[in-house]
């Protein structure tokens, strides 16, 4: 595998800032828990309010949690000014997100100027380990992030 070269010396707080700036994983209790060029880890535990009919973790929190990571991973790449936004993806949900937490992995597959594409896959812990049960190929396209408040 080729190895990612980040082009923002910066790229580790960039993430972590625009991960913090989401309402989203705030509000599901994501936490980012790695960084690095062109990958990145992002985990939600899994609580009732978060479950579907069945008990399993709802489909959307399992597709919400693996884009953002593909997000990021495609934002660790990115030069300084620059956010994402994602364009497309697809997801196979492979198995019940049943566990105690979920862990999706993003990964960069190819980094342009504009355009990203990432994989992402997410795995249900339990006591026995990990659960492969969902997998993403994602679009992200890059945009100018946005002046600061105050700022001409």
């Amino acid at each position: 595998m080729t190895e990612m070269v980040a082009r923002n010396p910066r790229y580790g707080d960039v993430v972590r800032s625009s991960f913090a700036r989401q309402g989203l994983m705030a509000h599901l209790g994501a936490e980012l828990t790695q960084v690095e060029p062109g990958s990145v880890e992002v985990r939600v535990r899994s609580r009732p309010e978060l479950t579907q009919q069945h008990g399993f973790l709802h489909a959307g929190v399992t597709t919400s949690v693996v884009d953002s990571a593909c997000g990021c991973a495609a934002l660790s790449l990115m030069p300084a000014g620059s956010e994402v936004v994602s364009v497309e993806f697809k997801i196979n949900l492979l198995a019940p997100a049943r566990g105690h937490e979920l862990v999706a992995r993003g990964r960069v597959l190819r980094a342009g100027r504009t355009i990203t594409v990432c994989q992402g896959d997410a795995y249900a812990l339990t006591d026995e380990g990990e659960v492969h049960c969902a997998t993403m190929t994602a679009t992200m396209f890059r945009v100018e992030a946005p002046e600061p408040d105050g700022a001409a």
